[in-house]
């Protein structure tokens, strides 16, 4: 369970970071 936790916040730190990206490239174009 605990496994799973862990894996599923690695997993939201990895979209959150994309979609700052993102914004990020879209704010600049």
């Amino acid at each position: 369970m605990i496994e799973t936790q862990r894996a599923y916040e690695i997993n939201s730190k990895a979209i959150s970071a994309a979609d700052g990206m993102l914004r990020f490239l879209n704010n600049n174009l």
